[in-house]
């Protein structure tokens, strides 16, 4: 009697089509290689938590009213309350669009504070000062 397993090597048992192997080779591989872009992005979150750095991106439309209003407001809030401790990277959506996908942006002007932890979204005007403090966790609700 042969059971599932036994047999000459090379045969192949009931159910087994010899794929499995190759699938599992594939994930195994795909779980060791990492993307440059997550290491890299990992090594850069772990100095800038080290140094107590804000990581923050501003996404604009142009160069509109609007867009002018966001970031001059958000680098008067960081000059004011991070002088010295961030780093901001303003994207133009327009300049960039392939950049909505990886922060998944739907509308501008929109601020993310990627580093310190959590990560937090701003939505809209910028204009109040007060609002961007409370979401980069600079100021406390009253």
């Amino acid at each position: 009697m042969r059971r599932h397993g036994d047999g000459e090597k090379g045969r192949r048992g009931y159910g087994d089509t010899g794929i499995r192997g190759d699938a599992e080779t594939r994930r195994t591989e795909d779980l060791k290689r990492k993307p440059k872009d997550s290491s890299q992005a990992l090594a850069k979150a772990t100095t800038a938590r080290a140094k107590g750095k804000y990581v923050l991106r501003l996404y604009v439309t142009g160069i509109t009213p609007r867009s002018e209003r966001a970031i001059r407001s958000v680098k008067e809030v960081c000059e004011e309350h991070l002088k010295g401790r961030y780093e901001l990277e303003i994207i133009d959506i327009y300049q960039q669009p392939g950049a909505l996908k990886e922060d998944q942006i739907i509308v501008a002007p929109t601020l993310i504070k990627k580093l310190p932890l959590p990560l937090r979204r701003l939505i809209g005007d910028m204009a109040n000062k007060e609002r961007v403090l409370i979401g980069l966790d600079l100021r406390t609700t009253k």
